[in-house]
């Protein structure tokens, strides 16, 4: 089964704890603190793989956690570096948030290679806290937790035109014919699960990416018959190819199938009825009409050649028309945006721990207490019992805006605050 969509679990890895340790050599009884440094986790880095071309892998293995860094050892030995976790993806695919469903990155065009969550970097061993006060510090920083997130994965693909129609109005068929692509065909419903993207090439340099996109029903705005899953591939074409069986052959009204078809785009996306049209009359060399009834080629043009949407009569099995059909939206396409459409960075994943809340309460007994993921997290990865250690937490409260919350619930001089446990007394 082809798959265009798919959720997956991302981590990257802790960063190493700074070591403890002293120097311990014959002839020096008072060595200095020696321990070194913890490694850095390992990011999680999107990389775009030409080879691939549906997110088929991700269906089997949905967790990707980087190796976090090592500890520190003596000697101001430093932790070895967490190994990367590389993540190899299709060109096109687009990188959101779940829960929030925001970009994180568009894996399209020069965006080749993307560092979606950093590794915790290391903490510093005890040799950094020697001072003229303390000359045996027993305390070494704690590594960085790794980040984690669940994230969307969206295949769009690439190309100038899209080519869209009902089921079974012969767009494999055409496109087949017209590019170096080999769909399957077969005559039934939805024969086509996956879009097929094909090369137009018209000699002297001259062509464009024309896209396949499985036949589309009605409700499919919805998401009713793969519905969402086919149209977000309309998202990255500048121009679109509406094919229609003129002959009637399934007993479908082509006039009535248009005005589905873009009923359908609006609905899931406004801007994407508002692309450049062209309507593809094929089966032409299966007409039949009674005589004195009305050319359905010539009803075609009467009812959307005055909206500006042109219609060329073709057959996908003869060739004729082709040519006209296909210079013509090369011509087109020159009055366009060469530029693919990129979708825009919403969300940095590293800004998460920045923005972590935290509220401000007060207690039966009238002391201040302080909670949230932001204190949660950064009393994770300090000392208080260092002088160093409760310096920094000082900072941490001033810096992320903690101590201006408790001004503006009225503490004062003396009161206590209380923090996960921790009590002290507020002082300016």
């Amino acid at each position: 089964m082809f798959a265009d969509s798919a959720k997956i679990f991302i981590k990257s890895g802790k960063g190493g704890d700074g070591h403890v340790s002293f120097r311990r050599e014959l002839y020096v009884p008072d060595g200095g603190p020696d321990g070194g440094d913890g490694g850095r986790g390992g990011d999680v880095i999107f990389v775009v793989d030409k080879g691939l071309n549906t997110l088929n892998d991700f269906r089997h293995v949905r967790k990707y956690v980087a190796q976090p860094g090592e500890e520190g050892g003596k000697r101001r030995c430093h932790g070895k570096d967490g190994s990367d976790c590389i993540v190899k993806v299709p060109e096109g695919t687009v990188i959101k948030d779940a829960e929030s469903g925001k970009v994180i990155a568009d894996m399209s065009g020069e965006n080749q290679r993307e560092v979606i969550l950093k590794g915790g970097r290391g903490g510093q061993g005890n040799m950094h806290y020697a001072t003229a006060t303390m000359q045996a510090p027993k305390y070494a920083q704690p590594g960085q937790p790794g980040q984690e997130l669940f994230v969307i994965l969206e295949l769009k693909v690439i190309a100038d035109v899209g080519l869209l129609g009902f089921p079974n109005v012969g767009k494999s068929t055409l496109l087949s014919r017209v590019t170096n692509a080999t769909p399957k065909i077969a005559n039934y419903h939805f024969t086509t699960l996956h879009p097929n993207l094909g090369v137009v090439d018209l000699g002297n340099g001259e062509g464009f990416v024309m896209a396949d996109i499985p036949g589309l029903i009605e409700g499919a705005s919805e998401g009713v018959g793969l519905g969402h899953a086919f149209l977000r591939h309309l998202e990255r074409t500048k121009m679109l190819i509406h094919l229609v069986d003129v002959a009637g052959t399934e007993g479908r009204d082509p006039v009535a199938d248009i005005y589905t078809i873009n009923q359908e785009l609006a609905s899931y996306k406004p801007e994407l009825a508002k692309l450049p049209q062209v309507i593809a009359a094929n089966k032409t060399d299966a007409i039949y009409s009674e005589l004195g009834a009305e050319d359905p080629v010539e009803r075609l043009k009467k009812e959307f050649e005055p909206q500006g949407i042109r219609v060329f009569p073709i057959s996908a099995v003869s060739g004729d028309g082709l040519k006209e059909l296909l210079y013509y939206v090369n011509k087109e396409l020159k009055t366009l945006d060469s530029e693919p459409v990129i979708f825009e960075k919403e969300f940095t994943p590293g800004n998460q721990s920045e923005n972590l809340p935290f509220d401000v309460s007060r207690a039966d007994d009238g002391a201040f207490v302080v909670e949230g993921p932001l204190i949660d997290k950064m009393l994770g990865y300090t000392n208080l019992e260092s002088e160093k250690g409760f310096t920094f937490f000082q900072k941490f409260l001033k810096d992320r805006g903690v101590l201006a919350r408790l001004k503006e619930a009225g503490i004062a001089e003396g009161d206590t605050v209380r923090m996960y446990g921790l009590e002290f007394d507020y002082y300016e």
